[in-house]
């Protein structure tokens, strides 16, 4: 059991805890939770006594072991198995001993048995595996590997250590989404206490039984996931808002007999006892609201269907081809998400989208005036640390009024303090909002996401989840955060051995798909043809409607086309370049119309199987 009893902290003359206190029962999954900035990972920095509190005690059994990652595995030569093999320093030091007393040796092989060290490999091997990393990778030294997957092995060390107290900051803002899926299940499963920092909803929901929540310097632990908490914290705020409302009132009513009546003889006792109950009355403080979280994405222009064509393309790095044979397309109204491991080509594919490289077989064909807007998390180093985000924007914006900017800023939550505080001052959050900006200030028509949410607290991925639904052009996400595919993408692309295809299923069926066992393994077929959800009869629905409106869109412009084609001064000698390009612009449309009917039937005739299921 974890005691947390009446503690105090500050950091230069800041409170973060004040009279703060929680109990975490033994084997309890906790998620942790408050705004960024609050003091969690300093209460994790408390618990490991790597600072001291001013007052109050936090108390653990004597033997309990407390385990975290501070940070990447060293880049030394030593094997990642070997590695975390290395992490059960019992084990390591049961097999180096050298003793020759039989009676020694005798101890030190119960020993060895009692925790399980003959199976020991087998089980860091399976852990190094479920984070991403293959047979051959794991007998490969740490130095071959980059900070992000040492970073990996180091999670891997201390989950085969299995501490007692297992803290865990962010634990899935370097992994990919199928590590993600692991590590929740494998931590659902952990023998002992766990206590995670995390904005990720899925995590929160699927991974924990209780959730601890640090506001106004106290802790209040909640029993169930995040949803649970949501619905309990809220009704908890509205009564707090109701009784603090009413308490005001009762001290106006209080304080205004008190103003009226104190120079009266005749009412001075009593409006001296009514003094004496405004006193005694504790202050019920309504609940804060919580800062405005908003990403206001600007609207592109409209351009023909498909914006993005590719034709038995591949793409690799010099001699090495990473994808190929790939013919896909994308529509400016998709919603596409990419599902594979690390590794296996979601990041080359979106260089080859964005045009950062180049198709080395077939053909990549994009609308002529395509503009495409491109975040990842590589940008966030990229940005000049001595530059305000108010000056990044007038690097590229010099002709813009310095308000306007102002106003591109304060969109994506960055107020007028943030906008004159350079960014090496800025949190991990605010870079990522102005590296969002950035990626979104030409008003692109497709928009490339690559684990977008990283460094994102939860309100900003709800605001960003809500920006994505009514933003009108293509989304192309890579991401590990499932609540954030769940609620945008209508569309799931699997990378796998090289190749790009449609995903059968939803994202339920991929998680299913990932843990499931080598011997069960297999990808997954269409679902069974049983009646209908209303799930898959909204997605129907509402596919029928994307077509109609893309159809009516194509319909609109080959209309407008028609009359620029008809007036009789564009068949003038002078208008005889400006002719060959409407021409083929007409040409395009009409085809896209062709297809865009073909998409519509298809989607019609789905529909009419799935109502005549129910």
């Amino acid at each position: 059991m974890l005691k947390i009893q009446d503690i105090t902290y500050a950091i230069e003359g800041r409170r973060l805890f004040e009279g703060a206190t929680a109990t975490i029962p033994a084997g309890h999954k906790v998620g942790f939770v408050g705004p960024n900035g609050t003091g969690k990972t300093t209460l994790f920095r408390l618990i490991r006594q790597e600072i001291f509190l001013e007052s109050g005690a936090i108390s653990l059994p004597k033997s309990a072991r407390i385990g975290g990652v501070a940070q990447e595995a060293p880049a030394t030569d030593q094997s990642l198995l070997d590695t975390v093999l290395a992490a059960d320093t019992e084990r390591a030091a049961l097999m180096a001993d050298t003793s020759t007393d039989p009676d020694k040796i005798a101890e030190n092989q119960a020993r060895l048995a009692d925790i399980g060290a003959w199976s020991a490999e087998a089980r860091a091997a399976s852990i190094l595996k479920g984070l991403g990393f293959d047979h051959e990778s794991q007998l490969r030294p740490c130095a071959d590997f980059s900070g992000g997957w040492r970073m990996r092995v180091a999670l891997a060390a201390i989950l085969f250590a299995q501490p007692d107290v297992l803290l865990l900051d962010e634990p899935t803002n370097y992994l990919d989404l199928e590590g993600a899926i692991w590590l929740e299940s494998y931590l659902a499963k952990y023998p002992h206490t766990v206590i995670i920092i995390s904005h990720d909803r899925g995590l929160l929901n699927r991974a924990v039984t209780s959730i601890l929540h640090l506001e106004n310097k106290q802790l209040k632990l909640y029993q169930g996931g995040f949803d649970q908490f949501a619905k309990a914290r809220a009704a908890h705020r509205e009564g707090q808002a109701a009784a603090a409302k009413k308490q005001a009132a009762q001290r106006a009513h209080l304080q205004s007999f008190v103003d009226r009546f104190k120079a009266k003889a005749t009412k001075a006792k009593q409006a001296q006892s009514r003094v004496k109950a405004l006193e005694k009355m504790e202050i019920i403080t309504p609940p804060e609201e919580t800062a405005a979280r908003r990403f206001d994405f600007p609207k592109p222009t409209t351009l023909s269907p498909p914006i993005v064509a590719m034709e038995n393309a591949a793409v690799g790095y010099g001699d090495e081809i990473i994808l190929k044979n790939l013919d896909l397309r994308i529509d400016q109204d998709d919603r596409i998400a990419l599902l594979g491991k690390n590794g296996e080509g979601k990041s080359t594919f979106t260089k080859l989208v964005s045009g950062r490289l180049p198709a080395v077989q077939g053909r990549m064909i994009t609308a002529s005036k395509l503009k495409i807007g491109y975040f990842a998390q590589h940008q966030l180093d990229d940005l000049n640390a001595d530059q305000t985000p108010l000056e990044h924007l007038q690097a590229l914006r010099p002709s813009k009024a310095p308000k306007d900017l102002r106003a591109n800023l304060a969109g994506f939550g960055l107020g007028a303090d943030q906008a004159d505080t350079k960014v090496g001052k800025l949190s991990g959050g605010q870079k990522a909002r102005l590296s969002l900006l950035i990626a979104t200030l030409d008003a692109p028509h497709l928009l490339i996401l690559d684990e977008p949410t990283n460094h994102l607290d939860m309100e900003s991925r709800e605001a960003l989840v809500q920006a994505l639904n009514v933003y009108s052009g293509a989304v192309l996400l890579v991401s590990h955060d499932e609540h954030l595919l769940s609620l945008v993408a209508d569309r799931l692309w699997l990378v796998s051995a090289g190749k790009i295809e449609p995903f059968v299923g939803d994202l339920k069926s991929y998680r299913d798909f990932v843990l499931a066992t080598p011997e069960t393994k297999k990808k997954p077929a269409a679902p069974k043809p049983a009646k209908p959800s209303r799930d898959q009869m909204l997605a129907a629905r509402s596919e029928v409607r994307k077509c109609e409106t893309r159809l009516e869109k194509l319909m609109e412009m080959h209309g407008k086309l028609q009359t620029k084609l008809a007036d009789p001064e564009m068949y003038t000698p002078k208008m005889a370049a400006d002719r060959v390009a409407w021409q083929k612009k007409f040409a395009e449309v009409e085809e896209a119309i062709t297809k865009a009917e073909d998409l519509w039937v298809k989607a019609s005739d789905r529909l009419d199987k799935l109502e005549k299921k129910q």
